[in-house]
């Protein structure tokens, strides 16, 4: 829980810090080329079978320094339900660092911070889990326009705690 504070404070000290920096400026000229460089962007996914469902919103924003090299912050939000299994809400937050040292490709470093919150069906006779899963990833992927499609490794990933099936997943990234 204090990381996720953590990524929060940092987040709003990085963008107090830039927009500071640049009081120089007239205001409205500053606040225009700020916005200029900040990108949104994210995922939406839904998943669904035989009495299972999914659904994931996770919007994120990056702030390109220039054509080289980008920071952000995003959140998360998923939802899951196996039908009498469990339920489970994951929510958090992550921050994020991209360089491309050509246009087509895109390297990340991503801190991920989401809290689980799993409920199980009363008759299993399971324990409730409530914990903060952590995660940092390394990856790369194929950027053209607006989308990179790529694959990301969980350096501290943790079989029984993660989110994810296993340290490697593919991920596709769209910024606007």
């Amino acid at each position: 829980m204090k990381t996720f504070f953590l990524i929060t404070k940092f987040s709003i000290v990085f963008f107090a810090i830039f927009i500071s920096s640049h009081s120089n400026l007239n205001a409205q000229q500053s606040n225009s080329e700020f916005w200029k460089n900040v990108r949104f962007g994210g995922a939406i996914g839904l998943s669904f079978g035989e009495g299972f469902f999914s659904g994931t919103l996770a919007p994120n924003a990056i702030y390109e320094f220039n054509d080289y090299v980008g920071l952000g912050v995003g959140l998360n939000g998923t939802y899951n339900r196996q039908k009498d299994f469990y339920k489970s809400t994951i929510l958090g937050g992550s921050l994020i660092g991209l360089f491309s040292p050509i246009n087509e490709i895109q390297l990340s470093l991503e801190f991920e911070e989401l809290h689980v919150n799993r409920r199980f069906d009363s008759r299993l006779n399971l324990e409730n889990d409530t914990y903060w899963s952590p995660a940092l990833f390394v990856g790369a992927g194929y950027r053209s326009g607006n989308v990179t499609f790529g694959l990301r490794y969980d350096l501290i990933y943790n079989e029984t705690k993660s989110v994810y099936a296993n340290a490697w997943t593919p991920f596709v990234r769209f910024y606007f």
